[in-house]
């Protein structure tokens, strides 16, 4: 009798050649001889999973009905294709992120891409805490001889792992992968392990068991991710978690689009951000954190630089991380997001505006991505709010609420960075013209950077980026007090696929190089920005503007009005000689034209339609 795993295989290969194929090429594929491929081929179809076929030859086909058992089939492709995708010991890289999402993406069958992300980062993240737990489980058994106890909490507390329950052990769940119970038994896992670890309480999905997620489907999740080590300490090392639940966050955001942006900032966006105002120490606090890559970014930047480039080696991770998410589930993405890096932060759930969990924070730097424009944000119940210090903002736009409370939340020599749609570097409606000219008049703004369009999952509104500092006069940098610099970046980036673009390094560091030279520092690599060893204005890319410029521009802080437009390349062709060639192009374009024209009325006539 056929076992189940050779029909797994069967069907698998069956999938692989799209669906149908014919007898010779399967068996040919498998590497099955004539009577165990027959004998699998005919319980296949007993059980009405594949139909023979026509042709000669024979051959075979996916059933039509139901899809159970192809499913099946697919997490058995999936499992191959995961063992051959797992990546040596030698291997720095982690480089089947985006093979891994296709594999998990295609298990989710109909499910919306919002509700599958919780099960797939939940499933992840349990993983994580599984690997981390068995590694120094089994570390301990060997030491039992010398007192060690495996079943202690302590000794895994005392190294920052989180103690994992018998019942939450993913082995013990990989083995029930296949039972109809098995939705239960991973919520179960979930609240055992919020029971026994404080820091992650109310954090972990736990709505497996619902009748609408599918449990075969949840079964063959469970097999995919048994096959990926992400909690060990040579993944922990090549952060194989980290890059994995990065990207999936990314493709998440994509596939759901404008719902996606309100949990995820595109990475370039917050490299830039880190890259400008380089977070090495202090507290470090987004209002409106979605999944915590604000905070990511900033620990990583600080390990990146940690030899040198600006801090004289002299960076540690000693920062203290605070912020707050209005969305309970994007909370809980952030505080797993943040937890499987293994940093501390005080993420607080609740509505910024109005149940603000960090009224005394005064924070020295402070990045965010606010959603954009929003209307309904309950401004008529804020006036005359204490962070308001330079008026009501709109109530029919959040815009000047966001940066207000940014203001209000810095230290004496705190600086902030932050996305905000471009209409607020122009809008004077509703008073934000006046809230702006007094942000500007009392020095408070630094930089602006002209986005590209295209970066956002969230938007296609064209985007900006707002740079605050509380003390320009002489704050670790030069006085750059009456004075603001403009970037215009909208000609940067490249396009990652049709609909979504992205920027390189070398634009990152040519908008931030360019920054820390008109902020006076001297440590910045030449070759990054256009070999230039002090800022100098560079027509259609950047201008320091002094003050009285912009009030002559009715306090517009757009960069396009004051860069100008990049210098035109010198044209030494004498004008005769190139109206000569270009007649001649235009010429021979027309015969071209002519030539198409010709063929398709051929080829019109042909069909019947000439006149």
């Amino acid at each position: 009798m056929a076992e189940q795993a050779q029909k797994d295989e069967f069907l698998a290969a069956l999938t692989g050649l799209g669906g149908s194929a014919g007898n010779g090429k399967l068996r040919e594929t498998l590497g099955w001889d004539d009577a165990a491929y027959d004998e699998v081929k005919q319980a296949l179809i007993d059980d009405g999973a594949i139909v023979p076929g026509r042709g000669r030859g024979g051959s075979v086909a996916m059933a039509a009905q139901g899809d159970a058992v192809p499913a099946a089939a697919q997490a058995a492709q999936v499992d191959r294709q995961v063992r051959a995708a797992r990546p040596n010991t030698s291997a720095a890289n982690v480089g089947y992120e985006a093979e891994l999402w296709r594999m998990a993406d295609a298990l989710r069958g109909s499910m919306d891409a919002a509700e599958y992300k919780h099960v797939v980062l939940g499933l992840i993240f349990l993983k994580y805490i599984s690997d981390a737990f068995e590694e120094k489980h089994a570390a301990l058994e060997a030491e039992r001889d010398q007192g060690a106890d495996p079943e202690d909490p302590d000794e895994y507390r005392a190294e920052n792992i989180f103690w994992v329950p018998t019942e939450a052990r993913w082995a013990h769940l990989k083995a029930q992968a296949r039972q109809s119970t098995i939705g239960q038994l991973v919520d179960d896992a979930m609240t055992g392990i919020e029971r026994d670890n404080s820091a992650l309480k109310g954090v972990l999905p736990k709505d497996y068991a619902r009748p609408a997620l599918d449990k075969t489907r949840l079964g063959q999740l469970i097999d995919l991710i048994s096959n990926i080590k992400v909690g060990d300490a040579e993944a922990r090392a090549k952060d194989v978690l980290g890059r994995v639940y990065e990207y999936f966050l990314s493709q998440f955001a994509s596939a759901e689009g404008k719902k996606g942006g309100e949990f995820y900032t595109p990475r370039c966006v917050v490299k830039l951000l880190v890259e400008m105002l380089e977070p090495y120490r202090g507290r470090v606090y987004d209002p409106c954190c979605g999944s915590s890559g604000m905070f990511v970014q900033s620990m990583e930047f600080i390990h990146a630089h940690r030899n040198g480039n600006g801090n004289g080696g002299k960076a540690k991770a000693d920062i203290s991380i605070y912020g707050q998410e209005s969305n309970y589930t994007t909370w809980r993405l952030a505080k797993m997001n943040l937890a499987i890096r293994g940093i501390d932060g005080q993420i607080a759930h609740g509505d910024t505006f109005h149940n603000d969990r960090h009224p005394d924070l005064k924070a020295d730097f402070i990045l965010a991505n606010p959603p954009f424009n929003i209307s309904d944000w309950g401004g008529e119940r804020l006036r005359g709010d204490k962070r308001w210090q330079y008026g009501d903002p709109p109530a029919g736009n959040a815009n000047y609420a966001w940066v207000q409370h940014i203001v209000h939340h810095l230290a004496p020599s705190g600086v902030a960075g932050f996305v905000l749609s471009n209409g607020s570097m122009s809008s004077n409606q509703s008073g934000e013209g006046e809230i702006r000219k007094k942000l500007i008049e009392e020095d408070v703004v630094d930089c602006m950077v002209a986005l590209p369009g295209q970066l956002f999952y969230s938007t296609q509104i064209p985007a900006c980026l707002w740079f605050l500092a509380r003390d320009r006069k002489n704050h670790k940098f030069r006085d750059r007090r009456g004075e603001v610099l403009f970037i215009d970046a909208r000609k940067m980036g490249f396009m990652v696929d049709r609909t979504h673009r992205d920027l390189s390094d070398e634009d990152i560091a040519k908008i931030t190089g360019m920054y820390h030279l008109w902020r006076g520092e001297t440590d910045v690599p030449p070759e990054s920005v256009d070999g230039l060893t002090a800022y100098e204005d560079i027509s259609g890319f950047c201008m320091a503007a002094p003050l009285d410029e912009i009030r002559k521009r009715g306090h517009v802080l757009t960069p396009g009005r004051y860069v100008g437009t990049e210098a035109a390349e010198e044209d030494d062709e004498p004008f005769a000689d190139k109206m000569a060639r270009l007649v001649a192009e235009l010429r021979e374009q027309q015969q071209v034209a002519a030539r198409l024209d010709a063929a398709i009325a051929a080829n019109l006539r042909e069909l019947g339609y000439g006149g």
